[in-house]
């Protein structure tokens, strides 16, 4: 895919459901290397795609309210976010361009989405205008963050075209 084929500068995705899944059966997202794995199409398509200096900027957005509740560390939760992203892409954005929100459920905030605070976040840290970002997500509340930021949104399941998919 040429970069031209997408009219964007910088395309941040939601994490759980978006580009990975949890292999453990009603955990949210996954505490440990082992308990998840990507979803179809999306190492196909994002490795079509040129990131970084000579291409497209890349960022997550991730509500990672596991951590409030004691199930794994910022630190942990991050890892997995950036393993994530190197196995989906072959490439890993700078630290600021991968947000989490931390907080837990019941605890109001402004970068839970879908506020839009992590997505600004990522806009700022690039120097990029709403207008020339995309969102990717798979909930009502990723397409709310994008509307709250400006920001375009679209369907994790348009974007990989997991429609194509045989279940």
């Amino acid at each position: 895919m040429q970069r031209e084929e997408l009219p964007y500068r910088l395309v941040i995705f939601d994490a759980d459901d978006t580009l990975r899944r949890t292999l453990v059966p009603g955990q949210p997202c996954p505490r440990a290397a082992h308990e998840w794995e990507l979803m179809p199409r999306v190492a196909e398509r994002l490795r079509s795609i040129p990131w970084g200096t000579h291409g497209l900027l890349l960022g997550v957005a991730s509500n990672q309210d596991q951590i409030a509740y004691g199930h794994l560390s910022e630190a942990t939760a991050r890892d997995l976010l950036l393993d994530m992203i190197a196995t989906a892409t072959g490439h890993v954005p700078p630290d600021d361009a991968v947000q989490l929100c931390p907080h837990a459920l019941e605890r109001p905030c402004d970068c839970r989405k879908p506020a839009p605070g992590m997505l600004l976040s990522i806009m700022d840290y690039y120097g990029v205008s709403p207008a020339e970002t995309l969102f990717v997500g798979n909930a009502l509340t990723d397409e709310e963050a994008a509307r709250g930021a400006g920001a375009s949104f679209a369907l994790a399941d348009d974007f990989f075209d997991w429609s194509r998919e045989q279940s």
